[in-house]
């Protein structure tokens, strides 16, 4: 006498979370002479097995950084109360923030106003502009704003070199780049058969092709504009005037390590980790290393290109955000107070001292502003 065939909803202890209540009601064997029905058998079997993908549920931390963020970003907002602690688990919006686009003012197609209007359709709550080397963006950005829930952070991307040699090749280009643009156009040949062999170009090996074409005169003329400045004195420079330091798309550099190194020592809060793509690991690993903020951004200026990440498409997580908040509006507090207290002691006249009351209480409402959770200004300086 044969054995009686185990039900097909028998499972060994390895397969038990992929089986469902309906397999454990029995089925006797198929038939051997039978084969269409060992094929419908087998086939049911991998539909039990295939499991649904589950999204990721936030954590009670990443929940509390979601309420403080939305606090910061979205001032007039009602205050979050105890009734959603049961966002635990519950998967929730993402919230948009995008620290990194630019607009007309630089190399963008779309001004502050539209830039800031398109953010808000793509529901970015907060939005940095970060034009090249310019700020002169920032009034309209802050002012168009003031219609949309949406913070404006003012920032900027500074041009600066790094390696005294890769830097002076990627320099030497720009420049090439930029006398072409004015009509003076050179090879970088020529400037590096004058330069010498082996010898990274310069800018006098530059002024001095500029002389040899005859474009100018002598060297004083050609060195009548100046150029990039160095790394580690725009990170000084951003640190002392306020500002958080994050060195942008170091995956496009040689040695991002080295650069990092040499940047942190000077002030560097952050580096650019998060882009369209996700999260670059190595980056994060490098980030870790220095004790640096995890940023990102999507670079939006707004081309007639398909491949161009749309403003806010980067998803920079929460408490990312939360993080670089906590190293941030310390900064601009310190930068608001320094602002009123030298704007005090430029009073001189006949009123100075009730003048000097009226600004350190504005100074004072800034600053609590800035602090406070659930209060803000209208833009961080």
């Amino acid at each position: 006498m044969g054995q009686v065939p185990p039900p097909t909803g028998a499972c060994t202890e390895d397969e038990e979370d992929v089986v469902v209540a309906a397999d454990a009601i029995a089925t006797p064997a198929p038939d051997a002479g039978d084969p269409e029905l060992a094929v419908q058998q087998r086939k049911g079997k991998r539909k039990k097995k295939k499991r649904r993908r589950r999204r990721k549920r936030p954590t009670e931390q990443e929940v509390a950084a979601r309420r403080s963020v939305l606090r910061w970003a979205c001032p007039g907002r009602e205050a979050v109360g105890d009734h959603e602690a049961g966002d635990v688990g519950r998967r929730r919006p993402r919230v948009a923030v995008e620290l990194h686009a630019h607009s007309a003012f630089s190399d963008g197609s779309l001004s502050p106003a539209d830039l800031v209007e398109r953010a808000h359709r793509n529901g970015v709550k907060v939005l940095a502009l970060t034009d090249h080397d310019t700020m002169a963006g920032v009034p309209e950005a802050v002012e168009a704003a003031k219609q949309y829930p949406i913070r404006i952070i003012p920032g900027v991307e500074i041009s600066a070199v790094h390696s005294p040699r890769d830097g002076r090749y990627a320099r030497a280009k720009q420049m090439l780049q930029k006398l072409k643009d004015l009509g003076m156009p050179m090879k970088l040949e020529d400037v590096c058969k004058i330069a010498g062999n082996g010898v990274a170009p310069g800018r006098l090996h530059v002024a001095r092709a500029m002389v040899d074409a005859g474009y100018v005169e002598n060297l004083r003329q050609a060195f009548s504009r100046g150029s990039e400045p160095n790394g580690k004195s725009v990170v000084q420079l951003v640190c002392r005037t306020g500002g958080v330091a994050v060195l942008a798309h170091p995956w496009a550099l040689k040695n991002p390590a080295a650069v990092v190194k040499d940047l942190k020592a000077a002030g560097l809060h952050g580096i650019e980790v998060y882009r369209s793509d996700g999260k670059v690991s190595g980056l994060s690993d490098l980030a870790d290393t220095y004790n640096l903020l995890k940023l990102g951004g999507s670079d939006f200026h707004g081309r007639d290109d398909k491949e161009e990440p749309d403003v806010g498409s980067v998803d920079l997580p929460v408490l990312a955000v939360l993080n670089f908040l906590e190293v941030a509006k310390p900064i601009w507090h310190n930068a608001i107070r320094e602002m009123f207290a030298s704007i005090s002691k430029r009073t001189t006249d006949l009123n100075g001292s009730k003048r000097l009351r009226r600004a350190s209480s504005a100074g004072n409402f800034c600053i609590l502003c800035l602090s406070s959770e659930d209060q803000g200004l209208t833009h961080a300086p």
